[in-house]
């Protein structure tokens, strides 16, 4: 989940699980029974203690690594939020401008897709890992 308000993209700092110590937006694994949707909310509300506003679905990821489990993700982003961003166990809540998003300190991937997001698009992108190098990718923009 990607929050954009008023120029700006709230991102965590993951604390724990795969991927810590990266700058990444709230997510985790979908529950059986819920939607991608439902859980990219209360993964935010679990990770950010707030509620996001708005809710659009950008699009989805697919991974594959030898030495990692293969992730299907799912993108979605906010307008807004109700709650004040609070770190917890799981994140550090992160305000950046959206022209100086943190990418050194993302996934690999990150700096093709996520601005293609923000652009508006809805995408739909595919990666190849090995130890958290990226090989390969494959990006398509869906058309409306």
């Amino acid at each position: 989940m990607f929050v954009v308000k008023s120029d700006r993209i709230l991102l965590i700092r993951k604390k724990r699980g795969l991927g810590a110590g990266k700058i990444n937006g709230p997510g985790g694994r979908v529950e059986p029974g819920e939607t991608p949707g439902d859980c990219a909310i209360r993964e935010t509300m679990e990770e950010l203690c707030i509620t996001p506003l708005n809710v659009r679905s950008a699009g989805e990821l697919f991974f594959h690594a030898e030495d990692m489990p293969r992730i299907h993700g799912y993108i979605f982003t906010a307008s807004d939020y109700n709650g004040e961003p609070t770190e917890t166990d799981e994140a550090i809540p992160l305000w950046y401008p959206l022209e100086d998003i943190p990418y050194q300190e993302m996934w690999e991937d990150d700096h093709i897709w996520l601005p293609l997001v923000l652009a508006g698009h809805v995408i739909d992108g595919w990666f190849t890992f090995i130890r958290e190098t990226m090989l390969d990718y494959k990006v398509l923009i869906r058309s409306e």
